[in-house]
């Protein structure tokens, strides 16, 4: 393994720079990991894809995000990293209830517990789901 310095994310048109206070862990890093996901991207690559933290800057044409504001994200790869720049349509804005913790660990389970239960097929009631693997994060929030 070898430590690699990187120059800082550049906080772009649409995009929002972000201090990461939490990132989350997924099974996709494991693929990242094996060479399974991301082959496009060289190496050394930054994991991680969701967490929550704090707006540093906010790039042209941003409006629903300011400095300051506490957010969480999905689908950020890069996520394990200090700072990240992100998409302002990947963020939510976190009420100050929710820690940062509980909103890393829920985003890209969360939308996938809701796209199962919504999208794919939507559910009704008197509808029997089977939730395979319930034990995991995704099975636990179907």
């Amino acid at each position: 393994m070898k430590l690699v310095d990187r120059p800082g994310p550049a906080v772009t048109p649409g995009s929002v720079l972000v201090e990461v206070a939490v990132a989350g862990v997924n099974f996709m890093d494991i693929g990242v990991r094996l060479g399974m996901a991301w082959t496009e991207t060289p190496n050394p690559k930054v994991l991680g894809v969701e967490g929550a933290g704090r707006v540093l800057e906010v790039g042209e044409g941003v409006r629903d995000f300011h400095v300051g504001d506490r957010v969480a994200w999905v689908y950020a790869p890069g996520s394990y990293a200090e700072r990240v720049s992100i998409p302002a349509a990947s963020l939510v804005k976190l009420p100050d209830a929710v820690h940062d913790r509980t909103a890393a660990s829920v985003m890209m389970q969360g939308l996938t517990a809701s796209h199962f239960a919504t999208d794919f097929y939507p559910v009704q009631p008197g509808d029997v789901a089977l939730v395979h693997a319930a034990a995991g994060g995704l099975g636990l929030l179907c």
